[in-house]
Formats: structure tokens, C-alpha cells, sequence
């Protein structure tokens, strides 16, 4: 049988079969070994990238691509939130203003580059925003993108929550989301990319399908859970992600749209070795400047024939 005809789930799930003693977290050290074993998250094994299974993405394609945009919300006077240039003590107008302009102006410029573009979306989602700006998530809804749960609000982290808080914290937020959507989010985003030592277990237990909190890896990845289960890690890159490329790493406008085609052509030729997906993340925060650039990217469009560009992070049953 051609091993590039094999399902992807198939594969999924042979990958997280193997060697399941080392995804539960057990420590194996070689006999010779003097020191202990360090601490470890139990999550998943080791993978080598080139030593595993063949395969292809549904319609035989090599590559699959998201959009993850995400839509964020923050208190003003409080708590945490993404500076453009260091602030003063709250209540830090600057900034507070700058995340607020993401809502106010830039998600409309993007819903029309992306509309010009002709790409699906995921939409990563803080719950609040469904209450501060509701035109917003209608917008996405009319569009038909896929709402991925991204907590409450971004000016609090879920890690340092405690197990019943985060429990709630993941409840409330899906409920929101639920209810306006007519059906839960099958993923899940930390606000500021942040897990316990609890947060797959609590995510799968709730019902969540995948996380997107890990950047360890090109290809989706089987974690383990308490009691058995098990929830998919989908890749969610930092290169890619405009927060750190323009506001930590002071990249330009023209270098972020730079590594969006490079690291798309360079995703592509790898793929015709190995199966790979690819992310590209941004916020609304994004001056009219900054949005041409992205469109300059548009070009590599030539090449997305023999891709799945996907709105939604998990094929349907």
C-alpha cells in the first residue's frame, strides 16, 4: 500500500498508540544512568519528524494551512495586556488604546482583506467580546468561520488559576460561546498562551477536541489525559504570530509579510517530503500600513492550488 494514501487520523492515532507507557509520563532511564530523570509534563513522547508514518491530508494535499485571528478584550485600569511601547501605571491610556483600535477598526480592515483573499478563518475568541462588541462575532458568524474558546478576557492568564477556578473559567466561556453560536468550540487558546499543570486534563473533560497552546511541533500531536483520555495538540507557531514579530521583536510591516511567503514556500517544498501544516496568527491591532504589507503576501496565492487552506482546525465526521 502507498503510505501516502493513508488517512491522517489513522496515523494520528497509530503515533499516539506507540510507545504510550512514555506518554503517560513514565520515567525510563538507561540503565547506566546516575542522575534521576528530569520533571516531565507526561503529555507525550518524543518524535523524531523524519522517522514517522507517510501520509497526506484529505483530497491527497501535502499541506494545510490556518488563519488564526485572534479577538481579544481587556479591562481598562487593570490587569494584563500587549504594549506597543512601555506604559505607565494603570490607567495606561496608550496602550489600553492601541488593543482597543484592534476592535474598534482593525478586525473590520482584516474581515475585508480576508474577504478579498477569499480565506476561511479561526477565530480565537475571548468571551467578552461577545458582550463589548457583538457586530464582531456576527460578522464571523455570517462569514462561516470557525470560533475557537480563548477564555474570558485577555488581561488575566489561566495558568495561575486553581483547578476549580480554571474549570469555571472554561465553562463560562464555552457557555457564552455556545449560546451564540448554536453549538460549543471544538478548540481551545489560553489567554496568554497559558496552561496548569491541569489544563488538558480540564479541556478534555470539558469536551474540547484540540488545544493550541504548545509550538513544539509542524504536525498535530496526540496528548495524553487523566483517566485515559487524550486531547490533539494543533501546531500554533510563534514565528508566525505578529504579536512577538512586531511588537517584541520590532519587525517591520514589510519583514512579517516577508516570513508569511517565505515560510510558506519553505512549508511547501518540505511538505513534499513529509506531511506539515502551517499557521499564520495575527490580531486586529494592525495600523492600515501594516495591512497592505499582508496583501503584498497575496502573490504566494499562486501557489495555494494542491493545499488545504482550512477554516476549521479539525475535519468534520
Amino acid at each position: 500500500m502507498d503510505p501516502r494514501n493513508v488517512e491522517a487520523r489513522d496515523v494520528l492515532i497509530s503515533i499516539a498508540e506507540d510507545g504510550d507507557r512514555l506518554s503517560r509520563g513514565e520515567a525510563v532511564l538507561r540503565s547506566d544512568s546516575v542522575r534521576p530523570a528530569l520533571a516531565a509534563h507526561g503529555r507525550y513522547r518524543y518524535s523524531a519528524i523524519g522517522q514517522r508514518p507517510d501520509f497526506n491530508w484529505p483530497q491527497g494535499r501535502r499541506l494545510a494551512v490556518y488563519v488564526g485571528l485572534n479577538l481579544e478584550h481587556f479591562a481598562f485600569g487593570d490587569g494584563l495586556g500587549a504594549e506597543l511601547c512601555p506604559g505607565g501605571p494603570h490607567p495606561d491610556v496608550l496602550n489600553y488604546a492601541w488593543r482597543d483600535y484592534g476592535n474598534r477598526v482593525g478586525v473590520w480592515r482584516l474581515i475585508e482583506l480576508f474577504d478579498e483573499l477569499e480565506l476561511p478563518l479561526s477565530v480565537l475568541a475571548n468571551s467578552s467580546i461577545y458582550h463589548y462588541c457583538p457586530e464582531v462575532m456576527e460578522a464571523f458568524r455570517a462569514r462561516g468561520d470557525e470560533i475557537v474558546g480563548h477564555g474570558h478576557t485577555n488581561s488575566e492568564r489561566q495558568g495561575v488559576l486553581a483547578p476549580d477556578q480554571e474549570r469555571q473559567l472554561i465553562a463560562e466561556a464555552t457557555d457564552v460561546i455556545a449560546r451564540a453560536e448554536g453549538r460549543p468550540p471544538r478548540g481551545w487558546l489560553g489567554p496568554w498562551i497559558s496552561q496548569s499543570q491541569v489544563t488538558p486534563d480540564l479541556l478534555a473533560e470539558a469536551g474540547y477536541e484540540y488545544l493550541l497552546d504548545w509550538c513544539m511541533d509542524d504536525q498535530p500531536v496526540w496528548f495524553s489525559t487523566r483517566n485515559g483520555g487524550r486531547i490533539l495538540s494543533v501546531p500554533y507557531p510563534q514565528e508566525l504570530n505578529d504579536i512577538p514579530s512586531i511588537v517584541g521583536r520590532k519587525d517591520s510591516g514589510e519583514q512579517f509579510a516577508t516570513m508569511i511567503t517565505d515560510t510558506f514556500e519553505e512549508m511547501l517544498a518540505q511538505s513534499k517530503g513529509s506531511r506539515s501544516s502551517w499557521e499564520l496568527r495575527c490580531t486586529p491591532i494592525w495600523s492600515a500600513s501594516r495591512t497592505a504589507c499582508v496583501r503584498c503576501a497575496a502573490p504566494c496565492r499562486q501557489s495555494w492550488r494542491g493545499v488545504t487552506i482550512s477554516g476549521s482546525l479539525l475535519p468534520e465526521e
